[in-house]
């Protein structure tokens, strides 16, 4: 196999490199490419030391796969360059999502929508997948009619300045600052761009990945984004109403067989998924599994994930296990 990741120098690249050596990837041939700005600079992977090439060059090198860690413009720019020669390209940027010729996948619950002639596979949102993952198997059991959440979102969703302006902060030294408030001591509700409708971008993404990936348009989805100074992972509020009623006991039993998934739901002993221990994971966390006793057939979960792993860059590479398994 032969393995381009562009945007290999950055947060999610470099968790990237780390996901591919853990899935059986070191052996391969490993090209790594970033921007004209990190050209030439090292990269670590499976113990070997190796050189960022430009995303032009590592076109030329014809690799069986590109993944894309490198925002929606270089993906828009290049990917249909490196598809054009029989590359499959898995993009973790917004570039590609909407499109409704390309697949929006996570492995578990839709992969069987790739097929041999899809050369760009869309990655869905960090705050989709964990939420999807959770609601997959429920809704195809129950079948989902509307969705609220609220999302407390690490600042590690917008990068390594967005780390580093926490670090600052909380050592008390000036701070370049990533967002428009400081972040230490502090939450915002604005996650993205703010677009016509009041809602933000992050925001619009959890309504519309969400019936994309569970093949369903009419589910009602309707969300707040709330970002917290915090780097574990992402956590969401999930409120969901059903068209048919369930049984608690039957949903913990569907969340607990859920590949991917882990029920930690005991809150008499405070057992419950925190960033805190779902940082480094590939699982997405569930629990304070409630009924809704405000109204009927809905139900109130707590659900975690380490938005770099599972969120980003472990879904990455399981869709390209995927189509190594299938097509290459």
């Amino acid at each position: 196999m032969k393995i381009a990741l562009v945007g290999a120098t950055g947060l999610v690249g470099g968790v990237m490199r780390k996901v591919l050596e853990e899935r059986g990837y070191g052996d391969c041939t490993f090209i790594p490419a970033a921007s004209s700005r990190s050209v030439g600079k090292e990269v670590q992977f499976a113990g070997k030391s190796y050189k960022v090439v430009s995303v032009e060059d590592a076109i030329a090198q014809r690799p069986d796969i590109a993944i894309f860690s490198a925002g929606s413009g270089p993906s828009l720019q290049y990917a249909p360059l490196f598809a054009e020669q029989g590359t499959v390209v898995v993009d973790n940027s917004s570039a590609w999502r909407s499109d409704p010729d390309k697949p929006l996948v996570v492995p578990e619950i839709n992969g069987d929508v790739i097929t041999a002639h899809d050369k760009i596979i869309a990655n869905p949102n960090c705050s989709t997948i964990q939420m999807v993952m959770a609601l997959a198997p429920l809704h195809k059991r129950y079948r989902i009619k509307r969705i609220v959440v609220s999302t407390y979102q690490s600042i590690t969703g917008t990068g390594m300045k967005a780390v580093q302006q926490l670090r600052d902060e909380r050592a008390g030294v000036p701070a370049d600052k990533v967002y428009p408030y400081q972040i230490d001591m502090n939450l915002f509700p604005h996650g993205g761009t703010f677009e016509e409708n009041g809602y933000t971008t992050e925001e619009m993404k959890l309504l519309n990945e969400t019936r994309k990936i569970l093949r369903d348009p009419e589910i009602a989805v309707t969300s707040t984004v709330v970002r917290v100074p915090v780097t574990g992972g992402h956590s969401e509020a999930v409120n969901v109403e059903f068209y048919e009623e369930f049984d608690l006991e039957e949903v913990r039993r569907l969340l607990a067989e859920m590949p991917g998934v882990v029920l930690q739901d005991d809150p008499a002993h405070n057992v419950y998924p925190m960033p805190l221990f779902a940082e480094g994971k590939d699982e997405v966390f569930v629990g304070r599994v409630r009924r809704d006793e405000s109204q009927p057939k809905t139900l109130n979960l707590w659900v975690v994930a380490d938005n770099l792993r599972k969120g980003a860059a472990t879904n990455a590479v399981q869709i390209a296990q995927w189509v190594e398994a299938r097509f290459l």
